[in-house]
């Protein structure tokens, strides 16, 4: 008996593609996007959507970005692809402005088709430049859907595909609000960072190839970590020759009000990974970023690893016209200055409503989390339970024309880099009717 035909409506066959992360039923209940514009889009009803999330955190510079639509189409109509056995000039012109833009000296650039692939590359480059096969990684972290990258991750999605990296090993959150130690900054002495030197020792140093971690925790937070943290962390791996690698795909391109989050810290990762804001998130493309010492490794030894559209030279030529717009923009000095604009208003939100434990964030990247009880910071939803309440949540901002990321007790907020002040008041007087109607039942 055809079970898809009742769902969708018809007796005949229908090609259907599903969402991801999504079901069927869930795909063809979710609204069809006919055009975009800066930070709204438009579905078939008409109905007019602020982007509040940047889509998946990528659409830093807004959608349809005339200069990035423009330079691919000047590429399309010189090379549309080449082997990436070949060079070409928009793979170099990239890396050659990513040099300009990253800290230190992560000069030396792998390019793949998304922060999963980049990732991926980025472990098996710890592996065997190492020799060594565990990776150590931190609870609600997410580093991609591949065999490796979601195995490290402490993301609850692990469990439903039943995937499970072996050699992955996992420590506590820097989550000052929910200490797993039981402590408080700044007399804890950032037990948290401290303490992984302990489990090091315990696991055996000549084991571990990499640490892999996001300066800021992304769509399980955003958690943002005491300033002494990476540093700790930095001195503990050059201690026993384990390589740092920061997952930057959400935090990178001016999300954090910074070009990349570890700036913030002070601190070079021995690799860093990125994707998304990349090329304004319209093309697939991710990188792996090298410090020079790393890189030096593969002068003369092969990268045994690699897909048929690395380095795509028309998604390399919309990452140039992006990275060109955002200087010539000065997007991530914008991103800075709405970030504190943000902050403050959400610091007000939080004063107004009891629901709200804490908000927290860096720059453009933001979360507001939920509580039952402020006094004993009860969630008001269970992490990694199913709830019927945040599907519930969700339609209010959707009934609100709002597209924000509800996961658990956390209401996370990413908008375009480009939104002005006015744009964030309206995603946040919806935030603050949301929170008034769930307290009348809450």
């Amino acid at each position: 008996m055809n079970q898809i035909a009742p769902i969708v409506g018809r007796n005949e066959p229908e090609g259907i593609s599903i969402n991801g992360w999504s079901s069927i039923k869930d795909t063809l209940a979710s609204p069809r996007v006919l055009r975009a514009e800066g930070v709204y889009f438009y579905d078939d009803s008409g109905k007019r959507w602020l982007d509040f999330t940047a889509q998946l955190f990528n659409v830093n510079l807004g959608h349809q970005d005339r200069r990035i639509i423009d330079a691919i189409k000047e590429q399309a109509e010189k090379l549309c692809f080449i082997s990436p056995f070949y060079r070409n000039e928009p793979r170099e012109e990239l890396a050659r402005l990513l040099a300009q833009v990253s800290p230190g000296d992560l000069n030396t650039f792998f390019f793949m088709n998304s922060g999963t692939e980049a990732n991926e590359a980025a472990l098996t480059f710890a592996r065997m430049v190492t020799g060594r096969a565990k990776i150590m990684s931190r609870y609600r972290s997410y580093h991609g859907t591949g065999l490796t990258t979601l195995g490290v991750s402490g993301d609850p999605r692990r469990g439903a595909s039943a995937n499970n990296f072996p050699s992955s090993v996992k420590f506590p959150n820097p989550y000052c609000y929910r200490c797993t130690f039981n402590q408080t900054y700044p007399s804890c002495g950032v037990v948290c960072a401290t303490s992984v030197e302990e489990q090091i020792l315990a696991e055996g140093p000549e084991t571990i190839a990499a640490i892999i971690l996001e300066p800021i925790t992304g769509g399980n937070g955003p958690i943002v970590a005491p300033p002494e943290y990476y540093g700790i962390l930095r001195k503990i791996c050059d201690k026993y020759g384990i390589l740092l690698i920061a997952d930057e795909v959400i935090n990178g391109f001016g999300r954090t009000g910074k070009w990349f989050a570890v700036e913030h810290y002070g601190i070079i990762p021995d690799m860093m990974t990125v994707s998304k804001g990349i090329n304004g998130g319209v093309l697939p493309l991710g990188a792996v970023m090298m410090r020079d010492g790393l890189a030096e490794k593969f002068v003369d030894r092969s990268v045994a690893i690699g897909s048929t559209q690395t380095g795509n030279p028309l998604a390399c030529a919309a990452g140039v016209a992006a990275l060109k717009a955002m200087i010539e923009d000065r997007v991530v000095e914008t991103a800075a200055e709405r970030g504190i604009y943000l902050m403050k208003r959400l610091k007000e939100l939080e004063a107004k409503h009891r629901l709200i434990g804490e908000v927290r964030g860096l720059g453009l990247l933001a979360s507001i989390e939920l509580v039952k009880d402020r006094a004993t910071r009860e969630p008001l939803v269970a992490w990694n339970a199913p709830d019927p309440l945040v599907g519930r949540i969700k339609g209010m901002f959707n009934d609100r024309g709002v597209q924000m990321h509800v996961r658990s007790n956390q209401i996370v907020i990413s908008p375009p880099l480009i939104i002005t002040e006015a744009q964030l008041e309206e995603g946040l007087k919806a935030i603050d009717e949301v929170l008034t109607e769930l307290e009348k039942t809450a």
